[in-house]
């Protein structure tokens, strides 16, 4: 589905946790040879009286090309999911046009000052300028300051909206979170809870290869002296980016194997209690360094209690997301042309 694949790096963007990619020039000429040698404007789809247009389309996917064409590992694959993209990514616009008639009877509008706080919110979570933002969004494929403003008016516009219409659907109950308990269960098998302690470098919004390298380089260092003996928290105090575990040397607490990173996850199953990683980059996002600190056996409910209430909560809201939107295109013509 878009809204768990390509359209992660949009929601990403939206959900305030943006950070850089660097992006190739001969990679970023290639998508763009993509995007534009073949275009024949004609309507992809109808909503109601309004159209939707291939350039419109095709504008909007840049972001999604670019991330396509830089792990696919072959033509054959990047063809595939490109027309999977296409097809989502048109289904999440109709949505959008659907939002906005929504948003219309509702009265709900977003300010050019909601844009700018927004913005200014995304770029205080990042860490970065707002000027850096905004030039690694052009970097990640969207063309101009405006594009990407319009993006941050799309979801601060769906934010609003959920909460109007939907939130109020969402009721977790005790047993919402054991069924999301027992689904966990069945999906993690005895992988149990752990205690991964981490020391990560970030890497900065339009960070080179050069640069990404050094802090690769870094952080090797810097777990090398971790497993000589020097101490592991005044190494996390010192040196670690994450300032949300910086006074609790690196570690969020115990929480299921299944809950890290994905990348995180087969490293930390591999390490032994006391061990220490070698650096492991996370996409382009960081480099981190973990320290195993403790592994249980698989948990009781009543010990992740808290964290399946809000598994669960976040399963129905999106279920109930789903089912609004549904409800949105009864009684809409809608003619999809793709």
């Amino acid at each position: 589905m878009l809204s768990k694949r390509w359209l992660a790096l949009v929601v990403i963007i939206a959900a305030m946790t943006l950070a850089g990619v660097s992006v190739s020039g001969v990679a970023q000429a290639s998508v763009c040879h993509v995007a534009y040698a073949t275009i024949v404007e004609r309507i992809v789809a109808v909503v109601g009286e309004k159209p939707i247009l291939l350039s419109d389309l095709r504008k909007r996917a840049r972001p999604f090309l670019i991330r396509i064409a830089q792990e696919a590992r072959s033509v054959p694959e990047q063809t595939a999911a490109e027309t999977e993209m296409y097809k989502e990514l048109l289904n999440a616009m109709i949505d959008e046009r659907l939002l906005e008639q929504a948003a219309d009877k509702a009265h709900i509008a977003i300010s050019s000052d909601d844009i700018d706080k927004g913005m200014r919110t995304i770029a205080d979570k990042a860490k970065v300028e707002l000027k850096d933002l905004i030039a690694d969004a052009k970097r990640r494929g969207f063309g101009t300051e405006q594009d990407f403003r319009d993006e941050v008016r799309r979801q601060l516009l769906l934010e609003k909206m959920i909460q109007l219409r939907v939130r109020n659907r969402v009721r977790v109950t005790e047993q919402d979170a054991r069924e999301s308990f027992a689904h966990w269960s069945r999906e993690s098998g005895d992988q149990g809870l752990v205690d991964a302690r981490l020391i990560a470098f970030r890497i900065l919004p339009g960070s080179s290869e050069r640069d990404i390298q050094g802090r690769e380089v870094l952080a090797e260092e810097i777990g090398a002296r971790a497993r000589r003996g020097e101490d592991f928290c005044k190494l996390v105090e010192q040196y670690s980016d994450d300032t949300e575990t910086k006074a609790a040397c690196g570690s969020r607490g115990q929480q299921p194997l299944a809950a890290l990173v994905g990348p995180l996850q087969s490293i930390v199953r591999d390490l032994k209690e006391g061990e220490i990683s070698r650096a492991v980059r996370i996409g382009e996002q960081a480099v981190v360094v973990i320290k195993l600190e403790k592994k249980a056996g698989a948990p009781k409910f009543e010990e992740v209690e808290d964290v399946m209430m809000q598994r669960a909560s976040l399963e129905v809201l999106e279920r109930q997301k789903k089912l609004w939107f549904q409800e949105l295109r009864r009684g809409v013509y809608l003619d999809i042309r793709l």
